[in-house]
């Protein structure tokens, strides 16, 4: 589960108090009530969604007054932004954080992850901050430096140290520094977090370190461990993501509008990739699973319409150990107090194919039936329009 900023900060708060102070705003009001309660001249408002590069793509502003802090808010809340990081519809903004403005004499980065090659959490830190990791990786991966955490022992205080110098921090500020890695390093480990970036790290003119913005992941198969975290409201898409969960289902947003239901990861993979090689986009990646019951792939059929996006939906199933037929009953009981308002096309192949048909075929239910991953591909291209090429 991604953190927006606002309860990422709060989150790391238990661990650090290198944070600007700052308050969360739901309406244009609130943005101006919360400008008086900093008491400063100035105030930076920024739009709280799920993706970097806010600030190119005028999420972020800086702001002299309540009258001004509203104004900006009300132009926010409600809005969409796209960013470089978003769709081309980009994501609702529903609230905006309202900080101080921290003067700033250089900008850090610093993050902890998973890292895939080594297996192991990971403390990246580079000199220039305040830009995506990912253009400096390639202009200059120099500027990259990174230590292994112990998985039983976690950071050790000589890495956090030697993080800071390589950072180009020195004299009194690298004490500092050093700690606050450590801090950080200690909420990654203790919160169960996939991802913790903090950029920028800010340093003041006057040797001061403030964390100014923050990304970070949840690993929701630590939510037992984390029920404060596991309450927070999620986005949209998250939330249809826990409700799958909790079904047992395999679910992941995507940012297309073809709904894919079928059983077994690989094939899912599949599914998407053929949507795609023809030019559609998938709108989710679920696997009900090879051992999937009539109830939960009904379960799924529901959680899968949930999505307001969906232009088409797109089953496509091999029977094995689940038969075609108990596919096809749970799509009849999924849809009999519901009416569908998007095309469905079916693919059936495997244990009791035929018969599913047949049920299918005498249910009343408007489906376009299909042979072969190429043909259910094209036919649900074609149910919204798309030209295959």
């Amino acid at each position: 589960m991604k953190l927006y900023e606002y309860q990422a900060k709060e989150l790391l708060k238990r661990y650090d108090s290198h944070f600007p102070r700052g308050l969360v705003a739901y309406s244009p009001e609130e943005a101006g009530d919360n400008f008086r309660h900093l008491g400063n001249p100035q105030a930076v408002i920024k739009a709280q969604v799920l993706a970097g590069g806010r600030g190119k793509a005028g999420g972020i502003r800086v702001v002299n007054s309540p009258e001004e802090a509203r104004s900006y808010a009300e132009k926010l809340i409600g809005s969409r932004l796209v960013t470089a990081q978003t769709t081309l519809e980009g994501e609702e903004v529903r609230a905006v954080l309202v900080q101080e403005v921290v003067p700033i004499h250089r900008e850090l980065y610093v993050a902890f992850i998973v890292d895939r090659k080594s297996a192991t959490p990971l403390l990246m830190g580079c000199p220039e901050g305040g830009v995506e990791i990912e253009e400096v990786s390639k202009r200059s991966p120099e500027l990259i430096f990174t230590e292994p955490l112990d998985p039983l022992f976690g950071l050790h205080p000589f890495q956090a140290r030697r993080m800071a110098s390589s950072l180009g921090i020195s004299g009194s500020v690298l004490r500092d520094a050093a700690g606050l890695i450590m801090n950080l390093s200690k909420a990654f480990i203790e919160e169960d977090l996939s991802l913790l970036e903090i950029n920028p790290l800010a340093l003041t003119p006057g040797g001061q370190l403030s964390i100014l913005d923050v990304k970070a992941d949840f690993d929701d198969n630590s939510s037992f461990r984390h029920p404060e975290i596991s309450s927070i409201r999620p986005s949209p898409r998250e939330s249809i993501e826990a409700e799958a969960s909790s079904y047992g289902l395999n679910y992941v947003g995507l940012e297309g509008d073809i709904g894919c239901l079928v059983n077994g990861a690989g094939l899912a993979m599949a599914t998407n990739d053929i949507i795609r090689l023809y030019g559609g986009r998938p709108a989710n990646f679920l696997d009900v699973g090879g051992d999937a019951t009539a109830e939960r792939v009904a379960q799924a059929f529901r959680v899968l319409l949930e999505d307001p996006r969906l232009k088409a939906v797109l089953v496509n199933i091999f029977g094995g150990i689940v038969r075609c037929d108990t596919i096809a009953q749970a799509i009849i009981t999924a849809l009999k107090d519901r009416e569908l308002k998007v095309p469905l096309v079916v693919r059936l192949e495997g244990t009791n194919s035929q018969k599913a048909r047949e049920i299918l075929e005498t249910s009343g239910l408007k489906i376009t039936f299909s042979t072969g991953m190429k043909d259910a591909a094209i036919k649900a291209l074609d149910a919204i329009s798309i030209i295959p090429h």
